[in-house]
């Protein structure tokens, strides 16, 4: 890659809801998991930057219908600041989650820098109202809440609703597909989606080179990337916080990607859900560090 690269550590995990045999969730330990397998030193970036998150809590609110969202609200735009503070027109930023509750805070500072587009490549569609989610977690609503869906106080941070159009949105790579109610929310949006069957007849490479051609069409002033693991099969990736046995291997991510990190126009790309608990021994990191190494320092 030409261009510089910053990271930033969005160590956030109160998105999620935690397990019955968990402290905590562990997506918090990923930005130091990756540095010790070696990620950071691969990418070289020029800049590293953190972001440290409160404490843990499960604290349900009945006015937004959501668990911590207080604390979410807050962490948002203590990351948009860090963010806006940080950011360079030449830079690659490569957000390193956490839950992906995160993209909150990276949807309130592209906003602010004008009019971009949102490449959600996740194995879930995350597009539910609070009233459908059964535990609460924002990071199972966050592509709701960037695009305008759910309770003001999220949705309207600094009264900047929507953080996306949803017509600037593809959504590619849900496997959770056998709740009707659960789809509908999307089917019935303006957001361009994808599920795997539907992906994989459409062309992984195509797909993404139909996202970068909306942006074209829309004049955008650019485009970002959510990149929530779950979307890998379970037989290479299955250290996520939920689990589903379909999804893409590593040479359909590198068709996906590949055209969207080339272009001059991709704000960066934010990595989320990847749990160090469920990979102690780092026999799933590690392939998937090698390959998104190659994907991300690919020749230009």
């Amino acid at each position: 890659m030409k261009k510089d690269i910053s990271i930033f550590e969005f160590p956030f995990n109160l998105g999620l809801t935690k397990k019955e045999h968990e402290t905590e969730p562990g997506v918090k330990k990923l930005p130091d998991w990756l540095r010790k397998s070696g990620f950071h030193k691969e990418i070289n970036p020029k800049n590293i930057f953190r972001l440290e998150a409160p404490e843990y809590a499960m604290d349900f609110d009945k006015e937004t219908g959501v668990k911590n969202p207080y604390q979410i609200i807050e962490y948002a735009k203590k990351q948009s600041k860090l963010i806006l503070k940080n950011f360079n027109t030449d830079t690659f930023h490569l957000m390193l989650g956490g839950d992906c509750s995160i993209l909150i805070g990276s949807a309130l500072a592209l906003k602010q820098l004008g009019n971009f587009g949102l490449f959600y490549l996740d194995g879930h569609t995350d597009y539910i109202p609070p009233k459908l989610s059964p535990s609460g977690g924002v990071a199972g609503m966050d592509l709701a809440i960037v695009s305008g869906l759910g309770h003001q106080k999220l949705t309207n941070i600094d009264d900047l609703k929507p953080y996306f159009q949803e017509e600037h949105i593809f959504c590619v790579g849900n496997a959770e597909t056998d709740d009707d109610e659960y789809v509908g929310e999307i089917l019935n949006s303006k957001i361009h989606y994808f599920d795997l069957e539907n992906l994989r007849k459409n062309g992984f490479r195509k797909t993404a080179e139909d996202f970068l051609k909306m942006i074209d069409e829309k004049n955008l002033d650019g485009f970002f990337i959510h990149f929530d693991v779950d979307v890998l099969k379970d037989e290479i990736m299955p250290a996520v916080d939920s689990r589903m046995e379909d999804g893409i291997d590593y040479e359909n991510l590198k068709e996906i990607l590949k055209p969207l990190i080339a272009d001059k126009r991709c704000f960066g790309l934010e990595i989320t859900i990847l749990d160090p608990d469920y990979d102690t021994e780092g026999l799933y990191t590690q392939p998937f560090i090698e390959n998104l190494i190659q994907i991300i320092n690919q020749p230009t």
